[in-house]
């Protein structure tokens, strides 16, 4: 095989239509819209939930809730989670991160007290830490620095 032999696999090359090149092409004169009306006009189509007048569906319905537009979600980190970095460590977003403890930060990374913390002397500088959390640091010689978040 050589490359000017080479060929597109049969059917993967379609030749586009071109509407509007006279009747014998079969799409001339009015290049498949069919007769009048507003889809047959340049710009003439209709958004998306449009019901030809009636009242459309999303304003049929009931509206609920609240949306809160400064509202905050953290990344939770548990205590247990802590365990996998060595003693002494500073514990930042970026260091949970790279300890594959933490996915994505969000909006910064809170510290709750879920299972035991067995690691000493934590430097952990954080968005947020519950007081039972921070007081199990505090207890294993470690240090709470509560920070605010990178993402404001």
């Amino acid at each position: 095989m050589e490359l000017h032999s080479l060929k597109a696999a049969e059917g993967s090359r379609k030749v586009r239509n071109r509407v509007g090149r006279g009747t014998s092409s079969g799409n001339g004169k009015t290049s498949g819209r069919g007769q009048k009306g507003q889809k047959s006009r340049s710009g003439g189509n209709i958004r998306p939930g449009f019901e030809g007048g009636q009242t459309p569906l999303f304003r049929r319905m009931p509206k609920r809730g609240f949306l809160n537009v400064n509202h905050k979600e953290y990344a939770i980190v548990n205590l247990d989670a802590l365990n996998r970095l060595e003693d002494g460590a500073a514990v930042t977003a970026q260091t949970l991160v790279a300890a594959k403890i933490v996915r994505n930060v969000k909006d910064g990374v809170k510290v709750l007290a879920n299972g035991e913390l067995t690691v000493k002397n934590l430097t952990v500088e954080v968005a947020k830490v519950s007081a039972a959390a921070k007081a199990a640091i505090e207890a294993n010689g470690g240090k709470v620095v509560v920070a605010e978040s990178e993402a404001e």
